[in-house]
């Protein structure tokens, strides 16, 4: 799950001042951890509940209690409009959004599960305490499914053909929207050039800088598709000591556990 976050905090510097190339710095000082990460940490903390009571809790209920647990810990950081009033409400109920918030925190969903089938569904059940909408659960899923097999180290091309027969359509290269690609909040905007990033990618390093070069929401695009690639390639023990100083100790921890 560290994948994620070092993709959040290498596209963090860009969102606002989106960069079309490959070439730049992967950190800065002015570098941070955003949304991505805290709610990653959430998720992961109430999916690793959920199994190690052979689960028998109640996991929507843990997942809320987490969402809300960090999210309060962490209130000023970069967090979706529609979050943030779920945050603060009164009650705690699904807002029906079609955001990427769901595939962007989802990374457990794929690590925990024993099969293909439990990472699609723990990936459903942590988006839809949320992201109730049809499209906002679709994008947890697809990026829990590429986690999962990417795991199993499945051939990148029956990966591909996985996600497209059951997700998205991939038809289309980076160099084909680098120019045009804009800013889009939602899971079919952002998921799949997430993912075409990190299969287009030669190692873990080269999926965040083709997710950072799109533009647009650099630093959900990279979570995504670093969560993806850590599972397929592993993280770099440089790329690793080099965002291990941008994380605070209970953020570390949690990515750790």
């Amino acid at each position: 799950m560290l994948g994620a976050a070092i993709g959040d905090i290498v596209g963090s510097m860009h969102v606002w001042n989106n960069i079309r190339t490959k070439k730049f710095e992967l950190f800065d000082i002015r570098s941070q951890f955003s949304g991505a990460t805290v709610l990653t940490c959430a998720v992961a903390k109430a999916l690793r509940a959920y199994v190690d009571s052979g689960k028998k809790l109640d996991l929507a209920s843990e997942l809320t209690e987490e969402l809300l647990n960090f999210g309060w810990k962490y209130p000023d950081i970069n967090y979706g409009r529609n979050f943030l009033a779920w945050l603060f409400a009164d009650e705690q109920t699904p807002y029906g959004s079609a955001g990427a918030g769901s595939a962007m925190r989802v990374s457990a969903a794929g690590w925990l599960a024993g099969t293909l089938a439990e990472a699609e569904e723990l990936a459903k059940k942590t988006a839809e305490v949320t992201h109730s909408h049809e499209e906002g659960i679709k994008g947890a899923q697809a990026v829990a499914a590429a986690i999962f097999l990417a795991r199993q180290h499945t051939p990148k091309e029956e990966m591909k053909q996985y996600i497209e027969d059951r997700y998205y359509k991939l038809d289309f290269e980076l160099k084909d929207i680098r120019l045009r690609y804009n800013y889009t909040p939602t899971s079919p905007g952002t998921v799949p050039p997430a993912l075409e990033a990190f299969f287009e990618a030669e190692d873990f390093e080269d999926a965040l800088r083709n997710a950072v070069s799109i533009g647009g929401d650099s630093a959900t695009l990279a979570a995504i598709a670093g969560s993806v690639a850590e599972a397929y390639y592993g993280i770099p023990e440089e790329i690793r000591k080099k965002a291990v100083p941008f994380f605070d100790a209970e953020i570390l921890q949690a990515l750790e556990a």
